[in-house]
This record gives structure tokens, sequence and C-alpha cells, in this order.
């Protein structure tokens, strides 16, 4: 009993050391910060104040975001094991900053999404005011967030913050509804859409490879093909959404210029999966190492394109608030200083680095079981739908997709093993009272069938027997054989929840914030 408590008490406190580790190196981030708006800015006065407050809330928002939102992209490499979380975390850190420093662009809107008549804002200080409101309930939320384990996406973290503020400051006639409608359409269009696109191509690839007798011939035939399917949607996803800051270019040019390198890429990788396929055996397992080397890939990817897109909600009020210190006005858009890009960037690797594995291991695996075939299905989810959303003018969020994605394949696979589980009651019940044996050595003969011979069995068994059919309840009883174990429910209540939750929140905690602001002031 001794050594149980001492053991209990080591481990404790090994887990105080660790977070205090986190919250050290959190905390001198944001002085080293504090430090350098204070003297290298040169800055003095209330504005001058207000700008080294607001660039630590920066820098604090900042690693929010890369404790919550950057989890969605590597998260299902990791929870497939394609990568450690050690690799991961060094993979998106690097390709985070190197998207916020070489494609995050020069100048940023002041109010993402123009959802604030800055007219209707009194004066720049009530607009400084608006914008660290924004800020920090923005962080707040996304701390919350994060420590429950919800991914929620940042961007509506960041607008709900900009709405509540912006109401407080100008009345509810300074918000743009028409906005905010399209923002709380994404709820829905998001995750519905990754859903459907990731359950898409994880069926593509059951039947087009696991489904086959032989699924070492049909990988070396599918597999360049996904992987040529991957580079099209990638280099298109990139151009539009990582690059197009630096690079602009409209859909159609980027959808060519996609395709080509998808082809080349298809020729290419043909050869190196023949060969690579000549070693493996006709096992799942085996195959699916094959999706390895694409996952981390679309890791690295993702993680590039989060950080050109995504450090604007954590810089955007910042440099909105240095534009209005250091020229004393207010505009529709500001220049980005490389002091603010560097927070953005360093916060959202450094907050990845000491927070994000608890996210990570919620998207990884905490939602449903992820092999690299399924994690796969949800990268390509994450590309394809913001490609479909960009043409058709549909808004999508990226973290909404990600984990839409998740629940798209959950829910396929509870769906086809429930679908398999009758087809052998029904197997049974069209064998009852036959030899045991003989009803053995059939459904050993169906399992090990491709799809093709398992409809044409069920057809010849149908076309020979009487009919018979299982109960409601029966099909019912079946059902919830997979229920809620490939899908953990809690997971999905939570994750849904706080998706609903968060323009409201972040809204109530940013008016209270603002209010608070002015008053002091």
């Amino acid at each position: 009993m001794q050594f149980q408590e001492l053991s209990d008490i080591q481990h404790a406190t090994k887990r105080s050391q660790r977070e205090f580790f986190r919250f050290g190196m959190g905390l001198l981030f944001v002085v080293s910060i504090m430090i350098y708006a204070s003297w290298g800015l040169g800055i003095s006065g209330r504005q001058g104040i207000m700008l080294v407050v607001a660039a630590m809330i920066g820098g604090y928002m900042a690693m929010n975001i890369g404790a919550n939102d950057v989890a969605n992209n590597v998260g299902p490499a990791v929870g497939s094991k394609s990568i450690s979380m050690a690799g991961a975390i060094v993979i998106a850190a690097i390709f985070e900053v190197m998207g916020a420093i070489i494609a995050g662009g020069d100048v940023v809107s002041t109010v993402r999404g123009d959802i604030i008549d800055m007219s209707a804002v009194p004066d720049s200080d009530h607009f400084l005011a608006l914008m660290t409101a924004a800020l920090l309930a923005g962080a707040l939320w996304l701390n919350l967030a994060t420590a429950v384990g919800a991914p929620v996406s940042t961007t509506h973290s960041i607008v709900g913050a900009v709405l509540g503020a912006g109401v407080m400051a100008g009345g509810f006639a300074a918000a743009n509804w028409e906005v905010m409608i399209t923002i709380v359409a994404s709820w829905v269009i998001s995750p519905v859409l990754g859903g459907l696109v990731a359950a898409g191509f994880l069926f593509w690839i059951k039947r087009a490879i696991t489904y086959k007798s032989d699924m070492v011939q049909a990988a070396r035939k599918t597999v360049p093909i996904l992987i040529g399917v991957m580079a099209f949607a990638f280099s298109t996803y990139l151009i539009l959404k990582g690059l197009n800051k630096i690079w602009s270019v409209d859909f159609w040019l980027a959808t060519v210029i996609g395709a080509v390198i998808g082809l080349l890429v298809w020729l290419v990788t043909g050869s190196v999966i023949a060969r690579r396929v000549s070693t493996l055996s006709n096992t799942k397992k085996s195959i699916n190492t094959l999706f390895t080397l694409p996952l981390i890939c679309a890791a690295a990817l993702l993680s590039f394109a989060h950080g050109a897109n995504d450090v604007a909600n954590a810089i955007g009020p910042l440099a909105a608030i240095a534009d209005v210190v250091l020229s004393g006005e207010v505009s529709s858009s500001a220049p980005i200083p490389l002091w603010v890009l560097l927070i953005g960037a360093v916060g959202i690797a450094l907050g990845l680095a000491l927070y994000g594995p608890k996210l990570i291991r919620t998207v990884g695996g905490e939602i449903t079981d992820l092999d690299q075939m399924r994690a796969f299905s949800i990268a390509m989810a994450a590309a394809v739908t913001v490609i479909i959303a960009s043409q058709l003018g549909l808004p999508v969020s990226s973290t909404h997709i990600a984990i839409g994605g998740i629940f798209g394949v959950g829910f396929l696979r509870e769906h086809l093993k429930s679908n398999y589980s009758q087809m052998l009651e029904w197997i049974k019940h069209r064998h009852s009272g036959a030899d045991k044996a003989g009803v053995e050595a059939y459904l050993d003969r169906f399992s090990a069938a491709d799809m093709e011979t398992k409809q044409k069995m069920l057809s010849e068994l149908k076309a020979h027997e009487a009919d018979v059919s299982l109960t409601k309840k029966e099909y019912k009883q079946m059902r919830r054989v997979y229920r809620g174990e490939l899908v953990k429910r809690t997971a999905v209540t939570k994750i849904v929840a706080a998706w609903v939750i968060t323009v409201p929140a972040s809204a109530l905690m940013a008016a209270g914030i603002y209010w608070l602001i002015v008053s002091l002031l």
C-alpha cells in the first residue's frame, strides 16, 4: 500500500512539473513580447500601453490556436500511427511557421469578414478597445475549448468576439448580419461536406482494394491513382488557399495546374508502388503501409496552408491595433509588421508543442479508431471540400471539415459493419436446420470472397431457398452492436455542442471585456 501511494505521489509530481514547465514557457513567450513591444517599438502614452497589452494578448491567442486548431492537420496521421506525436509536432510547427512567413501576406483585413461597420465605432480609442477585447475573448474561448478537449473553429471564435465587441461599441446596427448568417450556415455545411467526401474516399478504397480477394494487385492499380488525385487536390488547395496572398490565380487555372501535377505524380508513383507491393502480404495491415508517406505529406501541406491563412486570426486584430497606433487612423486593411507576423508564427508553433498533444489525441483516436486508409480519406476531405466550397461560394470551416471527415469515416464503418452483420444473420436464417459444419464452411467462403462474389453468392442463395425475413427487432439489435462502438457518441455530442456555442460564447465574453476596458479608460 505504501509503495502504491509513493508511486501515485511520484506520478502527480511529474504531472505538476510538466504543467509548470508548460506554463513557464508560455509565460516567458508573453513576457518577451511585452519587453519588445515596450522598449523595441518606442511608443508611449495610453495607446502605447494598449499596443503592448494587445501584443501580449496576440501571443496568447497564437498559442491557443496552435494548441487547438493545428490538431486537425496532424491528428489523423498520429491516430493512424503513420507518424509519432513528436514527429507530427515538429513537422506541423515547421510548416505552420513557413506558411505564416512565406505566404501569410503583407496586408490583413482589420475586421475579418467585414462583420462590423467601422464607421459605427465612435473613435480610434474605442476601436483599440474593440480589437483588444476580441483578441482576448477569442483566446480565452480557445483556451477553454482546449481544456475540455473540444476542437473548435478559430475563425468562428475571433468572428464571434469581433461581433460581440462591435455590437457593444456601435450597437446592433453596426453588425453585418448577412455575414453572420453565412457563418451559421457553415456549422452545417462544413462537417456535412467533409463527412460525405471522406466517406466517399473510404468507400472507394474499400471497394477498389480491401474488398478484393487479391488486395496486393488491387492496390498496385488503385493506390497510384489515389496518390495522383491527392497531388491534384492538394496542389489546387495550396494554390487557392495557401499561396493566394503571394500568387493570386483564378479557380480554373489553379485546377489545371493541380491536374498537371496530379498526372505527373500518378505516372511517377506507379512504378514506385509496383516495387513496393511486390514485398507486401495480402492483408489489410500490409496494404495500409502504402498510405503512410502520403499522410505525412498531407499533414505538412495542411499545416503550411493553415499557417498561411489562419495566422491572420491571431495577428489580424493585433496588426489593426498597431496600424491605428502608428498611423493614428482606422482603415479597412492594415500592413503586417514583421514582428507581428513572428508573434503569430512562433506563438502557434509554441502552443502546438506545449499544449497540442491533448487535442491531437482527441482528433486522432478519441472519436473513432483510425488506420492509414481512413486517415488518408480524412486528409483528402480537408482539401477537396475546400476546393468544392470555393467554387460554389459556400462558407466552410477547416476545423469543421476535418472533424466532419472523422465523423464520416466512423459512421460509414458503422453502416458497413451493421450491414455485413445483417448479411451473416440472413445467411444463418437461410440455412436454419442445416449441418452446422456446412453452414460454417459457407460463411468462411462468404467472408473470404470479394464484393462481386459475395453478391453472387447472396443472389444464388436467394434464388434457391425460401424467403426468410428478419424482424425489425433483430435488425435494430444488429445495428446497436456497432452503434457507439465505432463512433463515440459522447465525443460527438461534446464537439457539436462546442461548435454551436462558439460564436455566442466568444461574443458575450468580448462584449463584457470591451465594456470593462472602456470603463477603465
